[in-house]
């Protein structure tokens, strides 16, 4: 028998006497043995689709601090390739696609499937390489986030254009989130099948929604994805991180079928402890910046969320990710603040 992977048994339900500890962007740029790699590689998306590079990124962190979970390296723009968008990546600007959605109708795409193939041979080789005691983490953007940047063409502040064509023409919008809903759950699948043991479905943009659009954009797509990837494999435990959610947690949680819950760094962990379902695991919600600061402003952050949740399945996280000038000394002083 291996050794026990508590961050699956977490998300599985189960209260742990120390909480499983993993940080979202947590292959990147803090990392010096990131940067140097990615200096041989070239541009982000030539790694994201190098399965050797993809899959050594992974388990960077592994190596330098156990964490006792290993997130997949890719990116959630993937899913718009796969559905016929190109996409690339501006020097300090960040991903664009084209041609936006916001000019041209999606049934204008041609699908290429096969771009998601190397990210599946990366799933595989990071499942054969990790530690037996270390759960495996895939992901993907969910829908509302993802068709943000498919409208657009970029990531914005307020997500305007998006939002408008929703208001505008919700028919051909809702056909943009099926199309999204379809490739997900065949590259949740995917991933799955290649060796992923649970799955956190990133809503990075959720917070710009009115209640309304929140529950037609965010809430009903997302427990679609749930009810589709359950159907296929009913014990893989999936996250759902609406990001700027707030109140509308409560909501999400109750309607998507989520098995666990994400907190970002806004939500008090009090209120969530005493406002979410009983024994629904949750994850998160250290400020990243805190994470920067180090010393007592950081123990003192730790210290706030542990004592949230003494009854409650939780997976240590940030509430969003690592940012690149995070020290290390920094993350090792999480590490061991956590861990006790």
């Amino acid at each position: 028998m291996g050794s026990p992977k508590h961050l699956l048994a977490t998300l599985q339900g189960a209260k742990q006497d120390r909480p499983p500890l993993w940080m979202m962007r947590q292959a990147g740029r803090y990392l010096p043995e990131y940067r140097a790699l990615r200096e041989t590689k070239g541009g982000f998306l030539e790694l994201c689709y190098d399965s050797d590079a993809a899959a050594e990124v992974t388990l960077q962190p592994i190596r330098r601090f156990d964490f006792d979970g290993a997130i997949l390296f890719s990116d959630i723009l993937v899913v718009p390739h796969a559905l016929g968008q190109d996409l690339w990546f501006e020097a300090g600007e960040g991903p664009r696609l084209a041609p936006t959605l916001i000019d041209t109708s999606l049934s204008a795409l041609e699908a290429a499937p096969q771009r998601l193939n190397p990210i599946y041979d990366t799933v595989a080789k990071v499942a054969a390489a990790l530690p037996s005691h270390t759960t495996f983490l895939g992901f993907i953007g969910s829908p509302w986030t993802v068709a943000t940047y498919m409208v657009a063409g970029q990531g914005s502040k307020d997500q305007s254009l998006a939002r408008r064509l929703a208001y505008r023409d919700p028919k051909a919008f809702q056909e943009i989130i099926d199309a999204i809903i379809d490739v997900s759950v065949t590259y949740v699948s995917g991933q799955i099948q290649q060796g992923v043991e649970a799955v956190q479905l990133f809503d990075s943009w959720a917070g710009s929604l009115s209640p309304a659009q929140f529950d037609q954009w965010v809430i009903a797509p997302n427990a679609e994805i749930i009810r589709r990837v359950k159907a296929l494999y009913p014990d893989t435990p999936i996250i759902g991180f609406p990001k700027g959610a707030g109140s509308k947690l409560l909501s999400y949680a109750a309607q998507t079928g989520a098995d666990a819950i994400g907190l970002d760094e806004t939500v008090d962990p009090h209120w969530a402890h005493a406002n979410l379902p009983a024994e629904l695991p949750v994850q998160g919600n250290l400020d990243p910046l805190a994470l920067v600061t180090g010393g007592d402003a950081l123990d003192q952050a730790v210290d706030h969320i542990l004592a949230a949740f003494p009854d409650r399945p939780h997976v240590f996280n940030l509430g969003h990710g690592i940012v690149p000038d995070a020290p290390i000394a920094h993350v090792e002083q999480l590490i061991r603040r956590v861990r006790g």
